[in-house]
């Protein structure tokens, strides 16, 4: 037997973390508050949803007598029964997505508490949504921009509308904001979603060693093993210019530190 689809591993793994740049980490901010952030998706569904349309798109492309300079340019056109399926597919992915950062959220929130106080109320899910910052990232909505109702796909961005608050993660050794939307039109109310790789997995896993990696690391708990090599702090940019050069974007509510990192 070959291994389970994306529809039939969904349901078994709601509220688990997935692997790559996902993480679960405790944080610190600059008044040594305690944070929990977390960073995982819709564990493969999304992809899965992208990879069917994409061949659909190109298909409908072709069937259509469409010619384009590259066969990843095809699209669906608005109103077809493919385009419809594929909002629809695309809005249950988020929501799973959500969901899924949810349960984990809770699940992590129950373990810290009963490590303070093991005698606390568990009451974690009434106060949940008022909170907890939950921005969703590589999305699709249906939003207006420039008095036109148009399809804004967020890849490797977050929203950011005037006073929206969101999450902007730097990588395993830097630091992550809190950050408050500009609404900035001309990025049509987007900011970047975290600092961005500089160095391919494949690239990372060449250059980097493991005294690098405990470097960067130092006075964070995490994993610190040549299978986390790809993921260590300088594959990525450095999230302190990523900030300046949003400016105009978003304002800083918050800095966080991380100090335990856990990697899936």
């Amino acid at each position: 037997m070959g291994l389970p689809g994306p529809q039939e591993r969904a349901p078994r793994q709601l509220g688990t973390l997935g692997t790559g740049n996902h993480f679960v980490e405790v944080c610190l901010d600059t008044e040594d508050r305690v944070w929990l952030m977390l960073h995982s998706g819709s564990r493969g569904v999304g992809n899965a949803i992208g990879s069917h349309y994409i061949a659909a798109a190109k298909k409908r492309c072709e069937t259509d007598g469409i010619v384009l300079p590259n066969a990843d340019l095809a699209w669906l056109p608005e109103g077809t029964p493919e385009f419809d399926a594929y909002v629809k597919a695309v809005g249950w992915a988020q929501d799973y997505a959500r969901r899924n950062r949810e349960v984990m959220l809770v699940r992590a929130l129950r373990v810290l508490r009963g490590t303070v106080d093991p005698k606390h109320e568990d009451n974690a899910w009434a106060w949940l949504p008022d909170r907890a910052v939950n921005c969703h990232h590589n999305y699709v909505s249906r939003e207006e921009h420039f008095g036109e109702q148009v399809w804004v796909t967020r890849k490797g961005a977050v929203s950011a509308r005037s006073g929206e608050l969101g999450i902007i993660p730097g990588s395993m050794g830097t630091r992550s904001f809190i950050v408050r939307g500009l609404g900035n039109p001309e990025s049509f109310h987007s900011c970047s979603h975290g600092a961005g790789r500089v160095m391919s997995r494949g690239a990372a896993k060449k250059q980097i060693t493991l005294a690098m990696h405990e470097a960067d690391t130092a006075g964070v708990v995490c994993r610190k093993d040549a299978d986390v090599i790809d993921e260590s702090p300088r594959a990525y940019k450095n999230v302190e210019n990523v900030m300046r050069a949003q400016t105009d974007l978003v304002e800083v509510v918050h800095e966080l530190h991380g100090v335990v990192c856990v990697k899936g």
